[in-house]
C-alpha cells in the first residue's frame, strides 16, 4: 500500500520503512525500541521519524500519532 501524502502540489510517499516506523510511533514505541525492532540504528530512526513529519507536515510525534489514527492509517 502506497501512502501519499500531499504538499502543496506535489504527493511526497511514505516510504515502507517509514510506514512502519509510523505504526510504531502510533503504538508508543521510543527510537530505542523501534530501532532494537528493526535492527537499525536510533539515528537512523530518528532521520525517519522526520522524513515522516516533513512529509505530514507535523512539529511532533504526537501530531503525527494522531494523524495516522485520524486518516485510518493503520486499516
Amino acid at each position: 500500500m502506497q501512502t501519499f501524502i500531499t504538499t502543496g502540489d506535489q504527493k511526497r510517499p511514505l516510504t515502507a520503512r517509514e510506514r512502519q516506523v509510523l505504526c510504531e510511533i502510533v503504538l508508543g514505541a521510543t527510537n530505542r525500541a523501534i530501532a532494537q525492532r528493526f535492527f537499525i540504528s536510533e539515528n537512523t530512526v530518528r532521520n525517519h521519524v522526520r522524513h515522516i513529519l516533513e512529509k505530514l507536515g507535523v512539529s511532533n510525534r504526537r501530531e503525527a500519532a494522531n494523524w495516522a489514527r485520524r486518516d485510518n492509517f493503520l486499516d
